[in-house]
């Protein structure tokens, strides 16, 4: 019996979207990883390497750019820029 692949995020390879992963949270395709748990390792200063070799390898540097889209995605440009003015 072969297991159904996890359904793709939007138009992304590497990210998945399956409620049977991790609740249905947005992930890395293959690993146990949640995208906000990338998105807080790269935000305490972890290097790709770094992530691997404390989660046991499994994320390639083409996932790290989708997590990065997906981040800019959620993000209003315009609220971006009045959050950066006011805060000047």
């Amino acid at each position: 019996m072969t297991q159904k692949q996890p359904k793709a995020y939007k138009h992304y390879r590497w990210i998945i979207a399956d409620s049977r992963w991790l609740g249905g949270k947005p992930a890395i395709r293959g690993t146990r990883l949640s995208v906000a748990q990338i998105l807080e390792c790269l935000g305490a200063g972890m290097t790709l390497e770094d992530i691997n070799e404390s989660f046991g390898g499994g994320v390639p540097p083409e996932a790290i750019t989708e997590v990065l889209e997906f981040q800019h995605s959620l993000v209003d440009p315009v609220d971006l820029v009045l959050t950066c003015r006011n805060n000047s």
